[in-house]
């Protein structure tokens, strides 16, 4: 086996370890505490810190990566995700609501910190020149993710109803610890560090194409979680009298379909030309049409349950292609040397983009319903067609010039 198929293959295996604790941590934590009575409004406020830490680790993990190495970016989130799941482990009488988000703060900045890691990580693994094999690369790292993420939230339920709430924790710190030390031992020291470190300041100096990027995806992700995150889950139990069982799974299930399909985009895109911006504007266009029909029939009065479950299936699909080509292209775009500062920068308009979508998803949906919610998802992805058509169709990510703050 080539040394950077077995490297990357170890990136992975490290990354599939933390996703699968990332989704359990997130059930454990949602059904735990709806058994000790606390509001929805209170289970929401714990991840509040989860995601707002998730920007300002983005911002600096570039910057870490390049002045420390990917690999040790990706062994501290390890570290701190098992210190997350530790700190949980405490008597029920320490876990109040800002102890929680303390922990959920850390587990946040340590699932970013891995997630930047890998991304980059695999940059360096692949050699100059071969974008099929990293766009194939690329989309099965991030659509096993999320599929694993939803197998996490199967995992967390059940670790809790046979192990009980800290069992279940130490099961998973356990693994984790594990698949920390098989990474340390087989990654190579000093993937992706810059000799002579890196400077600070250039965290905030991209080229043209990652900065629009970066702002196309901040709209695409906001898109998603103004329906999906509270919007949803709620319309499916108040509106169409779901068990919260039946809501847990089907989400869960959603989301390992939506994995399953990212990972398989590059086989669309084989026989195609380079992708690039028109690549993303045509596929944003196609996605917005999308929820903005959806909010369209409900209005006009048919069948909900249809309408959504419809829609979903579609929706996986769809934003799947758009996620997948947005993933491979910042990494394609980013010379070697500053792929951990370009993935991180990127990703934090990734966290910001979730952030102000979770938090308009309540607002929309409390004032104007789902249709509301399902508009300005459309009008969210219609911003980001619009920056990608700004976007070069190709750039030749080891010979880029001109930067912009």
């Amino acid at each position: 086996m080539e040394q950077g198929l077995r490297h990357y293959l170890t990136v992975t295996g490290g990354y599939w370890a933390f996703t699968i604790t990332d989704g359990a941590i997130r059930m454990l934590v949602v059904l735990y505490f709806h058994q000790l009575g606390y509001s929805p409004l209170s289970i929401a406020m714990l991840f509040l810190f989860y995601e707002f830490f998730g920007i300002v680790t983005n911002l600096v993990g570039g910057w870490l990566g390049a002045h420390l190495g990917l690999n040790r970016c990706m062994h501290i989130g390890m570290l701190l995700q098992i210190a997350a799941l530790l700190m949980l482990t405490v008597p029920d009488g320490w876990l109040g609501v800002a102890y929680v988000m303390a922990a959920q703060a850390l587990s946040g900045i340590a699932k970013d910190l891995n997630k930047m890691g890998a991304k980059a990580g695999v940059k360096l693994l692949v050699p100059a020149g071969s974008d099929s094999r990293l766009f194939r690369w690329v989309a099965l790292l991030t659509g096993s993710k999320n599929a694993l993420k939803g197998a996490g939230f199967f995992i967390g339920a059940a670790l809790l109803a046979q192990l009980g709430f800290r069992g279940a924790l130490v099961a998973l710190a356990a693994m984790l610890t594990i698949a920390l030390l098989l990474t340390w031992w087989l990654l190579p020291e000093g993937l992706g560090r810059i000799r002579g470190g890196a400077k600070f300041s250039r965290i905030f100096s991209k080229t043209a194409a990652v900065n629009r990027l970066s702002a196309a995806r901040f709209f695409l992700f906001g898109a998603r979680d103004v329906w999906f995150v509270v919007a949803l889950p709620v319309f499916l139990y108040d509106q169409l009298g779901w068990s919260f069982t039946s809501v847990g799974s089907f989400l869960a299930l959603w989301v390992i379909g939506y994995g399953i399909v990212q990972s398989m985009v590059p086989l669309l895109f084989r026989r195609a030309a380079p992708v690039g911006g028109r690549t993303l504007a045509v596929w944003a266009a196609i996605l917005s049409l999308l929820p903005a029909s959806m909010a369209g029939l409900l209005l006009y009065g048919v069948d909900a349950e249809m309408v959504v479950m419809a829609g979903l299936a579609g929706f996986a699909i769809l934003f799947a292609i758009n996620s997948s080509v947005h993933s491979f292209l910042i990494v394609a775009w980013s010379q070697r040397e500053q792929v951990s500062m370009n993935v991180g920068f990127y990703y934090m308009a990734n966290a910001g983009g979730r952030l102000a979508g979770t938090v308009l998803s309540g607002l929309i949906y409390q004032y104007q319903g789902i249709s509301g919610c399902l508009g300005w998802s459309a009008a969210f992805i219609l911003m980001a067609a619009l920056i990608s058509m700004a976007l070069p169709e190709q750039v030749d990510s080891d010979h880029q010039s001109g930067v912009c703050g």
